[in-house]
């Protein structure tokens, strides 16, 4: 998208499409990091959550490691990112998390269904307070019977393969 520069010389400014977009990232491995990755890509602000001390699971998968000495795997799906450590059990943590939540435009989670009920951040609780915002959970199993079940891994990747003969 093109405007004008602030300095009013006229010159055509490229800003991103998701620019000036707010996104909370409450997930963590595969599916949800590489959503919120994308739209960090397409100019979104995102917020990852992590667990104070150890962060995202990926975070010590290795090898291969950066140049950094950082998990590529990790690196791979998080870049362009913002990282917070919030302990969700801390009052105080639970607070700046809802704060966060409050803002945001979207909101990518991928806990157990039911997890973040208890912590106040499932979507019936952010919206009374954020009536726009968007919100995607994303689970191992669906909504239905077994979604209380944790899904982690090829378990929780949708098996697509075809069955037998035909189209």
């Amino acid at each position: 998208m093109a405007g004008t520069a602030p300095d009013g010389r006229g010159a055509d400014v490229v800003t991103a499409p998701l620019d000036g977009l707010l996104v909370a990232d409450f997930s963590r491995v595969l599916a949800g990091p590489l959503a919120t990755m994308t739209l960090a890509d397409l100019g979104a602000t995102v917020v990852k959550v992590e667990r104070p001390g150890t962060g995202d699971d990926t975070r010590q998968w290795g090898p291969p490691w950066t140049a950094a000495a950082a998990s590529s795997y990790y690196e791979c799906v998080n870049r362009s990112k913002y990282s917070v450590e919030l302990d969700l059990a801390e009052a105080g943590d639970r607070a700046a998390a809802a704060e966060l939540a409050a803002r945001a435009d979207v909101i990518v989670e991928n806990f157990r269904p039911g997890v973040l009920a208890g912590y106040g951040l499932d979507y019936e609780s952010v919206s009374a307070a954020n009536t726009g915002v968007v919100y995607c959970s994303i689970t191992g199993f669906g909504s239905g019977a077994g979604a209380a079940l944790p899904g982690y891994g090829l378990g929780s990747q949708a098996d697509r393969r075809r069955r037998g003969p035909g189209p």
